[in-house]
């Protein structure tokens, strides 16, 4: 008996110790705070962007098709041009105080890099300046999504709460994935999908430590939201009739389709935005005309097109209503992703989540009403692939097939089309692997010098910095001009590098501003121990 009672109070002990180590409790509770916090901003968020909505088109957001349609050309053409100039205002004032970086809206992407190499810190003023302009942009139609805004906003929100609470490192970033994960479950009404976005896309890993405060925030955000904003889906799709076997081998050539248009419109994007921001360094021209001119050529299409205004579900819920023609609807395809192609590189806020869905519910109507000329008992109706076409898109832009595809059941309702869900995905996010290599976030990222097509291991070479491992000394006698030497900015991986390179033991380091001052000393033994370090306190991370 005396033996059960001594392991008991080693057990005991034992589970203290992790507690203590984990702070779990703490942890958890910011986490329901963040959720709360974050519901009421999305809330707020949608609220603006009704309001700017209503100005722009006499009709909020969730029926900015019709109000659209109401008006004359002129006017459904100049609401987004009116908006590009109170964006380039907005700009303007948020690059001369430097609350937004090189004077451009912040989105999911930098929550990731923030995750990555900022400690998980997010700027307040960044966030709310970035949430204004993307409520100003989706307000006035230009083509882009609210959830990319979002989930920057509900990031911006965790880093402000934890900032003076004395939380790791680590426990920030996993507080800034509840953040993120908030902001999808208000977003959407889908608390799953919003752990397993966080998950996947903002944390990049599993770790039982950060799935638990993440979900809380979820849960806690789905409440706050359902209370205010009910408890339905998105969409209200129309019954879809019977489901054959032969529908989910039809599924997958809709999923090879959604990958080619998802690469296309990935590529369009990717080439549009150098060539714009080329042209513009070339002739001088000034960021701040970028939006009004964009807003020129998507209020022109918007005119006579205005499905592509806004972030467009009414559209949606036309289209799996069956209101438009299987012309219409390609044509519908290609305007939604050219407006977004333009919108996106002309410095409007928006995310890409919501054209991805939209345009992926186009494709998969004008697939599935094709495929009724030919088979029309033998397949499932259009509404039935204009589901599975909207994940498949939307997926294989993100990048996030799972989250996506539970996304997907949380905005319908529906969970029949899971098997042909799933397979179509799984295509349509190969293929625009295959073809493109990148998600739009990797892409984002990849301008601004991060290759995250390498894992988490490679993003330690890039992140790690030559200043934080070296050996500091005082400056000492100036280096010769052909001396070899580490610059304190370069990362780990170039410093490794040119380390190999020199066949040296180790390099001076010297000051960026001061190329031939020395400040320090590296040694491949040191660099090799710092990264060896690193990746030891990553898998702790990952998998604990």
């Amino acid at each position: 008996m005396t033996r059960k009672v001594a392991r008991l109070l080693v057990y005991l002990r034992r589970v203290r110790r992790r507690a203590a180590r984990f702070d779990v409790w703490r942890v958890w509770l910011f986490a329901i705070l963040i959720g709360i916090a974050v519901a009421y901003a999305v809330i707020l968020f949608r609220w603006v962007i009704d309001i700017v909505s209503t100005l722009a088109f006499g009709a909020d957001e969730a029926g900015v098709v019709s109000g659209a349609e109401r008006l004359n050309f002129f006017r459904a053409w100049a609401a987004p041009i009116i908006g590009g100039v109170a964006v380039s205002a907005m700009l303007f004032f948020a690059d001369r105080f430097k609350w937004l970086k090189k004077g451009r809206a912040h989105g999911i992407s930098d929550v990731i890099e923030a995750r990555a190499v900022g400690g998980g810190r997010v700027s307040l003023r960044a966030g709310l300046a970035a949430a204004a302009v993307s409520a100003a942009s989706l307000g006035s139609g230009a083509s882009a999504g609210r959830e990319g805004p979002a989930v920057h906003l509900g990031a911006t929100i965790a880093s402000f709460l934890d900032r003076h609470m004395g939380f790791t490192a680590k426990q920030r970033r996993a507080l800034l994935g509840c953040g993120a994960a908030a902001a999808v479950s208000a977003s959407f009404n889908a608390p799953i999908a919003g752990v397993l976005f966080a998950l996947e896309v903002i944390m990049g890993n599993y770790a039982l430590s950060v799935f638990g405060p993440i979900a809380a925030a979820s849960v806690a955000s789905a409440i706050v939201t359902r209370i205010h904003l009910g408890d339905f889906p998105a969409f209200a799709p129309p019954a879809y009739g019977a489901v054959h076997t032969i529908d989910v081998p039809l599924a997958a050539l809709l999923g090879v389709l959604c990958g080619l248009i998802a690469s296309a419109f990935l590529l369009a994007t990717e080439n549009l935005t150098e060539k714009v921001r080329e042209r513009a360094d070339r002739i001088g021209l000034s960021y701040l005309f970028l939006p009004p001119l964009g807003g020129l050529i998507v209020g022109l299409i918007g005119a006579f097109y205005p499905e592509v205004f806004g972030v467009g579900y009414e559209a949606v819920t036309n289209a799996l209503a069956g209101e438009y023609t299987i012309l219409a609807l390609i044509m519908l395809v290609v305007m939604k992703a050219a407006a977004t192609a333009v919108t996106l590189s002309c410095r409007f806020g928006g995310g890409v989540f919501s054209p991805g869905i939209v345009i992926g519910a186009f494709a998969g109507a004008a697939y599935g009403a094709a495929l009724g000329q030919f088979f029309p008992e033998a397949t499932a109706s259009p509404v039935y692939y204009a589901m599975i076409g909207m994940g498949a898109a939307a997926g294989a832009i993100l990048g996030a097939p799972i989250s996506t595809t539970l996304i997907v059941f949380e905005l319908t309702g529906e969970y029949g089309i899971t098997i042909s869900l799933m397979v179509a995905v799984a295509i349509a996010t190969l293929i625009t692997q295959w073809l493109c290599g990148k998600s739009f976030f990797h892409w984002q990222l990849g301008r601004r010098g991060y290759d995250l097509s390498e894992g988490p291991h490679g993003v330690l070479l890039q992140t790690i910095r030559v200043r934080d491992v070296m050996e500091k000394m005082p400056p000492g006698a100036p280096l010769s001009k052909d001396a070899p030497r580490l610059v304190d900015r370069n990362s780990l991986g170039e410093a490794l590098a040119r380390l190999t390179d020199s066949q040296e033991y180790g390099l001076p380091v010297v000051d960026a501003d001061e190329p031939d001052n020395v400040i320090g000393y590296l040694s491949r033994v040191k660099a090799l121990q710092a990264y060896n370090t690193a990746l030891v306190d990553q898998h702790i991370e990952h998998h604990t």
